[in-house]
């Protein structure tokens, strides 16, 4: 927004700053500052106000206001001379609806002079980018410039009374010469018959000032922040007006500038100003705020000499620690919103760097996120590629029901991981080979952290197996054992415990989904490390031929139990017939002491044959 050099000075007796340096000032303590331009015999500073501070910073005073509470230049106080007189004329003002007007405030000014305004204010206007009209309308932007306060002036004789309410299907011509439709959502300014104007926004042609004007309605109200912004994006018409009161205004700036802009049209056309006419049903008091030094302190870090007269300076009263905040500061409603004012009026860049006092306290040892990293990084260099996937499942997918669901393909919570894992493996596996995907994730229904992986590929049950094999031993778990449940499934066992299943879960997409939760509290850090053997071991192999229902796990417990020699038992083929099923071992045998020779590893392996065939199976020779 654009602010005048000249115009911010004249609240001031002391010279101000060069602009160049009053630009860096507020930079450093309130805005910054887009650029500074020379316009004639001014300067033009295009200052950025931020939204939390449109309330008391859209106008010259206000900012000439952090001017002084940044330089500690006195500020001129505002002393407005009117003289109230019993002009013979009145007006009723009726407000319909106090939440979309909180506050209309009006006077009369009759016997006015319409002419050209003094060279000062057409100056100030120029600089800030309004065009000059003649002194009644000048009079009312310079104010609003000057206090922030929208104001409208309406040629008295043509307006009968003043209604603010709802437009119902009316159409009104602008000031601008264009004509706007107005529906029923529209807050409207409005005599006996018609709208007279778009409150907040734009008056209407009819009822404004010309040369033949001699007495007017003086007008400054408040309206509801929102339904000025949806009016003006609706005629997609922005003004200045509306623009001050989309940020939201403070009422009791009404009153105040009425005056000023009645005290100026006075000096600028002459008059007689009528009482005072105020609709203001429900009065806005300002914030009392409790102020705590210690805090200050502790926040900024050093100990600032006199903060209260920093509050004073910033339009606030101060009556011993209670801080009265004005009206026209709704950003400030606590002890540290007047910390923050402080602070910044002194400069943060005054502070001291210092540590801070405080001690160190060592973390909590989050066991899921321990092991969920450990977990992931075994995955990734067996060559798993991590997804994150959307916690919701359609319709269809039977997951936990949502009272508002978002859509029917977000219609509520999975209960499983493997159902978008599965979906997501089937999408690819069109564009791209080998694919290996995991998620840690929660599942709801029963809240808990489930942890599932998945291959697309066939036969790929072992390789899955051999997966799970080695997170377990990488978390410290070794007696896990698979039960084996039909349709190429098998249950996941710890200690006896289950804790998941591995399968194949569609025609070619094999996977295995674990409670994870239950996984963390097998976990171990404790690693049993063992000498390498220095003698060599032998390797024999093994087919036999068994019924359909036979696990496994059977088969390979039953080889384990005649040697400690057998270090281990790896199950490399698999093939199934109408009514038999035959198993492939590789069987490594070593010793710790000694080189095995052949015949005693004849021997054990005569001992699991025999074994074998003592339980039915018959072992292929």
């Amino acid at each position: 927004m654009k602010f005048s050099y000249n115009f911010l000075q004249s609240f001031f007796d002391k010279k101000l700053p060069n602009p160049n340096k009053l630009g860096d000032l507020l930079t450093l303590h309130i805005f910054e500052i887009e650029t500074i331009n020379k316009v004639k015999n001014d300067y033009v500073l295009d200052i950025d106000i931020t939204p939390n501070r449109a309330a008391d910073c859209l106008s010259h005073y206000g900012i000439a206001r952090e001017i002084s509470a940044i330089t500690g230049l006195n500020l001129k106080e505002i002393k407005l001379k009117i003289k109230e007189q019993d002009i013979g004329k009145s007006i009723n003002i009726e407000v319909k609806d106090p939440s979309e007007c909180p506050r209309y405030t009006s006077r009369i000014i009759m016997d006015v002079k319409v002419g050209e305004s003094p060279k000062y204010i057409k100056d100030r206007l120029i600089s800030c980018g309004l065009e000059p009209i003649n002194n009644i309308v000048d009079a009312a932007n310079y104010v609003m410039l000057e206090m922030g306060q929208p104001m409208h002036v309406f040629d008295f004789d043509k307006v009968d009374q003043i209604i603010v309410r709802k437009a119902n299907g009316e159409v009104i011509e602008g000031l601008d010469d264009k004509k706007y439709e107005l529906d029923s959502t529209i807050l409207v300014i409005a005599d006996s018959e018609k709208p007279i104007a778009i409150a907040g926004i734009k008056g209407g042609k009819d009822t404004g000032v010309s040369k033949g004007t001699t007495t007017v309605l003086l007008e400054a109200a408040n309206f509801n922040p929102l339904s000025i912004r949806k009016t003006s994006r609706k005629l997609n018409l922005k003004t200045d007006a509306s623009f001050r009161y989309e940020h939201g205004y403070d009422p009791n700036l009404t009153e105040i500038s009425v005056n000023r802009l009645a005290e100026l049209i006075v000096e600028v056309a002459g008059g007689k100003v009528s009482k005072l006419i105020d609709k203001y049903p429900k009065k806005r008091t300002p914030l009392k705020i409790k102020f705590d030094e210690k805090q200050l302190e502790k926040l900024l870090g050093v100990k600032i000499k006199k903060p209260l007269d920093i509050l004073k300076s910033l339009g606030m009263k101060v009556e011993g620690n209670m801080i009265t905040v004005p009206t026209s500061r709704p950003d400030i409603t606590s002890n540290v919103d007047l910390i923050e004012e402080i602070g910044r009026i002194y400069g943060y860049f005054n502070l001291e760097s210092k540590l801070p006092m405080t001690y160190l306290q060592p973390t909590i040892r989050d066991e899921k996120l321990v092991w969920a990293s450990k977990v992931k990084d075994i995955l990734k260099l067996a060559g798993f590629t991590e997804t994150y996937n959307y916690s919701f499942v359609t319709k269809d997918e039977k997951g936990v029901g949502l009272e508002n669901s978002f859509s029917e393909d977000m219609y509520g919570l999975r209960k499983s991981l493997l159902t978008n894992l599965i979906k997501v493996a089937e999408k690819n596996s069109k564009y791209a080979k080998d694919i290996c995907l995991f998620e840690i994730g929660k599942v709801f229904g029963k809240e808990k952290l489930m942890l599932s992986a998945i291959i697309v590929g066939k036969d790929k049950f072992f390789e899955l197996k051999g997966v799970i094999d080695l997170i377990l031993k990488g978390i410290g778990i070794t007696d896990n054992i698979y039960i084996d449940k039909g349709y190429k499934q098998a249950e996941i066992k710890i200690g006896g415990l289950s804790i998941g299943i591995v399968g194949e879960m569609k025609k070619n997409i094999y996977a295995f989904e674990i409670d994870f939760e239950k996984l963390v509290k097998l976990a171990s850090d404790e690693n049993e490390y063992l000498p390498i053997s220095k003698y060599p071991a032998a390797i024999r192999d093994l087919s036999i031929l068994v019924s359909l229902d036979t696990r496994v796990s059977d088969v390979m417990n039953e080889i384990y139990e005649h040697s400690k020699l057998i270090i281990d038992v790896d199950l490399f083929d698999i093939f199934e017939k109408e009514d038999e099923k035959s198993f492939a071992f590789h069987i490594k045998y070593q010793s710790n002491s000694k080189t095995l020779e052949s015949s005693e590893i004849d021997l054990i392996q005569k001992n699991i044959i025999n074994g074998l065939e003592s339980q039915g199976f018959i072992v292929r020779k």
